[in-house]
């Protein structure tokens, strides 16, 4: 066997440690400092995770006692409907349900509360209305044809945000149908009663989007053939209204013009200067619902019975359906809406459609109807016929809402005009 060989010693004579010592290079004085300067972040870092854990403990019992007084608001109000708060449910429940209503109900605002319309819905400041509309018309009897020529826009105010909205001009060609024989009609002076009349919309345009500008020029021109002679233009007017324009379809009615093409010669061009007035609605027809309310399972039914409008001349293919929303205590339930039926004088639907409410006292509940015609054979975009509300409000209360609230679990069928 070979003998084992001695490894040489280190130079000097001195062997290796199995762990040497290991120096940093930094003096005692800079140790301290580092040492004092990372104790100095460590209590930095939790002073300001303190004061955040007392700010949010503060914000979240500032919020429950904000919603203790919304609830307690809404639960105990004085005006609460006595069948409502008879049949309503647990306590535990209305918490749950009342919950969803919370946001809006702390901060309500108009675009909120507006009905579903959602599509359709335009709202108008009760503020006086400024402004004046120029435009031309011009009715060619040998084509019968008649032309709208919508030119500017002028006198906007100034001093409010007018100047920067987005300004479109609506233009609806009506037309003064029969009388409404089943609504309540006015009486006039000899206190004879006299029927509502009913009108229709012929046609309509809607000219470009404009951005802000308190004199806004147009130039846009519109046309159509009316089959009817010169002598049923008597029935005919013109309604013009401003608008804002809005992407989610709540446009703005600034003001509006109406201009009754019989009383006016129009055989030439005709340019007119007018001011804008309040806008108004116009009955174009009549809906017959039934409303029933079920306490003990809180649901609402809503029938949709019979649709009647103007006999104008109505294509064969043209249809009708309705969609139908509920909003209760600001809280919009999803919308329904019945099949499509086919247009006539009188259209028949015979449906009806279920909304569950929410389980607490029904301060505020409003149902808005919407009617729309469409075709049957393709695909064609809708058109609004008209809108209707029935509901209650903490001041007023609708007479048939009235009438369904005191035959509770019975249905109440009534004739409401519908409105455009």
């Amino acid at each position: 066997m070979a003998p084992l060989m001695d490894h040489p010693a280190p130079a000097g004579g001195e062997p290796l440690s199995a762990a040497g010592e290991l120096e940093m290079p930094f003096s005692d004085t800079v140790k301290y400092v580092l040492l004092a300067v990372s104790v100095a972040l460590l209590v930095l870092a939790l002073g300001i995770l303190a004061w955040q854990a007392f700010r949010c403990c503060t914000q979240t019992h500032a919020a429950y006692t904000r919603q203790g007084a919304v609830v307690r608001e809404l639960l105990y109000s004085g005006d609460t409907s006595t069948t409502a708060g008879k049949y309503s449910g647990a306590p535990s429940t209305k918490m749950r349900r009342l919950s969803r209503c919370l946001p809006q109900a702390q901060s309500p605002s108009s675009g909120s509360c507006r009905a579903e319309g959602d599509e359709e819905g335009e709202q108008f400041n009760d503020e006086t209305v400024d402004g004046s509309l120029r435009f031309s018309v011009h009715f060619d009897q040998p084509l019968s044809r008649l032309v709208v020529h919508v030119l500017r826009v002028e006198g906007l105010p100034k001093h409010s945000q007018t100047c920067r909205l987005q300004l479109f001009v609506k233009l609806q060609l009506m037309w003064a149908g029969s009388a409404a024989v089943e609504l309540v009609g006015r009486r006039d002076e000899e206190g004879e009663w006299t029927p509502p009349a009913l009108w229709t919309a012929l046609q309509e345009w809607q000219t470009r989007v404009v951005k802000g500008s308190c004199n806004t020029l147009f130039g846009d021109q519109f046309s159509c053939i009316l089959q009817e002679d010169a002598a049923a233009l008597q029935r005919v007017h013109l309604r013009i209204e401003v608008c804002d324009f809005d992407k989610f379809s709540r446009h703005t009615v600034l003001g509006e013009v109406r201009v009754p093409l019989g009383q006016l010669n129009i055989s030439r061009p005709l340019e007119l200067h007018r001011d804008l007035q309040r806008p108004q609605k116009d009955l174009v027809g009549e809906v017959l619902l039934s409303l029933k309310f079920l306490p003990t399972a809180q649901r609402l039914e809503v029938g949709l019975l019979k649709v009647r409008t103007v006999p104008t001349e109505i294509c064969s293919n043209a249809a009708l359906y309705v969609k139908i929303s509920v909003q209760c205590n600001q809280y919009k339930l999803r919308y329904q809406r019945t099949s499509v039926v086919a247009r006539c004088l009188v259209t028949i639907f015979n449906e009806v459609l279920m909304f569950s409410l929410p389980e607490f006292p029904m301060e505020r509940c409003k149902i808005l109807v919407s009617v729309y015609q469409t075709r049957t054979t393709w695909k064609s975009p809708k058109q609004l016929v008209g809108q209707l509300t029935v509901g209650k409000e903490r001041i007023a209360e609708d007479e048939h809402w009235n009438l369904m609230m005191r035959s509770v679990r019975q249905p109440v069928a009534k004739w409401h005009g519908l409105l455009l």
